[in-house]
């Protein structure tokens, strides 16, 4: 049996932007790949990320934040470093054969009041999944 290839997606607290890709992936790509995701820091994950997946089907309930240190014995196919932030803390990910850097905005950045908020975060969680299907749809 071949071994899926690992994806490890790096934001700086692990509480948005690499919870939804890694819930994405591994929902709608999991038959076809290992998927973590890690942090500069460590935060909470955000009840409004958790919110925007659950929306689209995705339970991360369960995920909580771990720190690149946390997972720093694990090897890696692609590491995705998803802002600018840790792309500049870490623009290659040591334990990773490939780093690509592709920068989301964050969406806790979002102002205005509630449903506006929820909208940027809809925003982010869009366009991650564009990216996913085109990056991750065909394989490695």
């Amino acid at each position: 049996m071949l071994q899926k290839p690992k994806v490890l997606f790096v934001c700086t607290a692990n509480a948005a932007r690499s919870q939804i890709a890694e819930g994405y992936l591994r929902a709608k790509y999991g038959d076809r790949y290992e998927v973590f995701s890690a942090g500069t820091r460590k935060a909470r994950v955000s009840t409004r990320a958790t919110e925007v997946l659950r929306e689209i089907g995705i339970d991360i309930s369960h995920h909580h934040s771990k720190t690149l240190d946390e997972i720093g014995g694990m090897q890696f196919d692609i590491a995705v470093t998803l802002c600018d932030n840790a792309h500049q803390i870490c623009p290659v990910i040591p334990n990773a054969r490939k780093t690509i850097h592709k920068g989301f905005f964050d969406p806790h950045l979002t102002t205005g009041n509630d449903a506006e908020v929820l909208a940027g975060y809809r925003s982010v969680r869009d366009e991650i999944v564009r990216w996913i299907d085109e990056e991750f749809q065909t394989g490695t």
